[in-house]
């Protein structure tokens, strides 16, 4: 962060330094006559200790000679700094030219092994490493923490694992992390801290696992640098996937207390897939590494020395040094390229959509109208295949497309971005963040024999009837006296209190999801499934929100008299089974939550009821980390 020149004209000397993960911010401040003492200082500095240093200094009016020599050893001791300051100025992204970049698939892990010609259980050995990521071939290399089976091998994103239905796979998360983060961290909101505040709290949550308790990466479950500590929750060092439910898109990534936003910022996440060939291959979907690809998007913002760049400085920072109610990053990254191109033949291909930001949106449309097909959404197929020119992804959301170039009458095609920021309520997009991709089409036409039928997968019908208990579940804001967000809480509890959700396995629930606040919070369900049934707008929000936030009872409030509004239909290509969905804000979304299997009926064939349980919260990681989410403990 480059310093303003304003910052030097008070008069005591100040060096701010703003150490990263587990140090906290430390001021100096100094008279004049300690200048030599700060230009020995500042020959020991070392940037890489530093996430931004602040400068300011000033002199008393006469005494013109040591005037003279003070505003000496202060252009000294700028001079000694300015190459650390030029560094860490944000790249603006006028400056990275798009599309230069090619797209990688990133590497593929096979979660299962082949004897005599079946598939069997695997166990897979994957880490996590601090290592060098080039973003953008005008970026220096980034610093990241990557997933991988070797250091050599790691990426941002991670490698895709793909597994077959009713096959498990076993997954030791290796924690090969450095003492330090890269990223700076907040230690007012409730975070996970090692004792002897050393090393990087991580551990992985398959997003869209159905899954036992001890294999979901529990957010107190998190341990360090080759298990060296362990949090509270923590049980086991290999992870059971028992990919028993229906073939679908999933991602794996961290889910440690209060650090969720800076681990995947730094880059821990990947795509995970499960495959059932005997349902999948009569479909005739585009098939084969080259035709059926992971598109991983998220955003960063970057230093010009190619650091990942985060705020360090909060909203509140009397109150949260360092935490900001949301990131938006500069750049639009797909597979860990900015802005990147992809060549592609006149045909259809299949691409699996995650969005793996912080909070970003986006609202994907092509720029020559080019349609999208979609045949799936977070880790479900849907029943019937929906044509739609644009598709709207909140966070950790996942769209399954297939996208047929032969349509196209140019030889290339932007993918673009018309979301808001935050959404719905913000700045529009502008040049930068409202592309993500080029594709560029081969002319020559060729023979297709991949297809996409209307009837995809059937699932059996939610019965109504069998309901077993209706929930209301609220969501709040809170703001500080300069109206800043200070907090987000699910039913006004924070996640240490008492358990409140307890669903019996093996039942269907409706949850009234009340969004209180202005944001868009796209809720996400660990274990569970859910449909959403309709969206209802709160009338006169503010009388119904004053009485909410005196008693947190949505039908002592009488829900009811208020949710009269506008109901809002359930888009086509949503009406599916879902695990994360995005609640407008004013409204009450009524959603249909199934512990079950969807695709059978059936009980899991694990104990769901163990500890350390399951959560839900909103996915909007800055939103998660303090602390919009909540614990959820099954009971037979």
């Amino acid at each position: 962060m480059r310093v303003p020149s304003s910052h030097y004209i008070h008069h005591p000397i100040i060096i701010t330094f703003t150490h990263n993960i587990y140090e906290s911010n430390s001021i100096i401040t100094l008279n004049p006559i300690h200048l030599p003492l700060l230009l020995s200082l500042s020959f020991h500095l070392s940037y890489t200790h530093l996430v931004c240093i602040h400068v300011h200094a000033g002199l008393e009016k006469g005494r013109i000679g040591i005037k003279m020599m003070y505003t000496l050893l202060l252009l000294h001791i700028l001079a000694l700094f300015g190459a650390v300051l030029g560094d860490v100025g944000l790249v603006s992204p006028s400056q990275l030219e798009v599309f230069v970049d090619e797209i990688p698939d990133m590497p593929r892990i096979k979660g299962y092994d082949i004897h005599h010609g079946v598939p069997v259980s695997k166990t897979l050995k994957i880490s996590m490493f601090q290592k060098y990521w080039k973003f953008h071939k005008d970026l220096p290399l980034t610093k990241v923490f990557a997933f991988g089976e070797t250091k050599r091998t790691a990426t941002v994103p991670g490698p895709t694992i793909e597994t077959v239905h009713g096959v498990s796979t076993h997954v030791t998360w290796r924690n090969l992390l450095p003492s330090k983060h890269i990223l700076p961290w907040d230690p007012t909101i409730p975070t996970a801290i090692p004792r002897t505040n050393s090393g990087v709290p991580t551990v992985v949550h398959l997003h869209g696992g159905i899954d036992e308790p001890e294999s979901d990466g529990n957010s107190k479950s998190w341990f360090t640098a080759r298990f060296k500590e362990r949090g509270p929750t923590w049980t086991k060092k290999t992870y059971h996937y028992h990919n028993q439910q229906q073939p679908g898109n999933l991602f794996y990534h961290d889910h440690a207390m209060g650090l969720t936003r800076v681990n995947l910022l730094a880059g821990l996440f990947g795509a995970y897939i499960i495959r059932h060939h005997d349902v999948e291959s009569p479909l005739g979907l585009p098939s084969g590494d080259e035709f059926d690809r992971p598109l991983v998007v998220f955003d960063r913002s970057f230093r010009t020395n190619g650091s990942l760049y985060m705020d360090p400085t909060g909203n509140n920072p009397s109150i949260h040094p360092q935490w900001q109610p949301e990131y938006f990053g500069d750049a639009i990254v797909v597979n860990g390229k900015a802005w990147p191109y992809m060549n592609v033949r006149r045909r259809k291909y299949r691409f699996r959509i995650i969005n793996a930001s912080n909070a970003r949106f986006f609202k994907f449309f092509f720029s020559n109208g080019l349609r999208f097909i979609h045949v799936g959404s977070d880790s479900v197929y849907s029943e019937q295949s929906v044509y739609t020119k644009e598709i709207l992804l909140g966070p950790s959301e996942i769209a399954d497309v297939v996208v047929d170039f032969s349509k196209s009458k140019s030889n290339s095609v932007i993918l673009q971005n018309g979301a808001a920021y935050p959404y719905p309520g913000g700045d529009p997009v502008n040049e930068s963040n409202g592309k993500v991709m080029k594709f560029v089409i081969n002319s020559k036409r060729e023979f297709d024999s991949s297809r996409v039928p209307k009837n995809l997968l059937k699932y059996p019908m939610p019965d109504l009837s069998t309901v077993s208990k209706t929930r209301y579940i609220a969501m709040y804001e809170y703001t500080s006296a300069i109206d800043e967000p200070t907090h987000l809480y699910i039913n006004a509890m924070s996640y240490d209190d008492p358990v409140t959700e307890k669903p019996k396995v093996g039942t269907t629930e409706i949850w009234n999801v009340i969004n209180l606040t202005e944001d868009n919070h796209p809720l996400h369900i660990h274990l569970g499934l859910f449909k959403v049934l309709d969206q209802t707008n709160i009338t006169d929000i503010e009388k119904f929100r004053e009485c909410m936030t005196k008693l947190n009872n949505a039908e002592k409030c009488q829900i009811e008299k208020y949710a009269r509004g506008e109901k809002l239909s359930v888009v086509p290509y949503e009406k599916g089974w879902k695990n994360v969905y995005k609640m407008q804000p004013g409204y009450v979304t009524k959603i249909l939550v199934k512990f079950a299997y969807v695709h059978t009926n059936a009980s899991y064939p694990f104990d769901a009821t163990a500890e350390p349980g399951y959560v839900y919260h909103c996915h909007i990681l800055d939103h998660e980390d303090n602390v919009m989410m909540r614990p959820l403990k099954l009971v037979k």
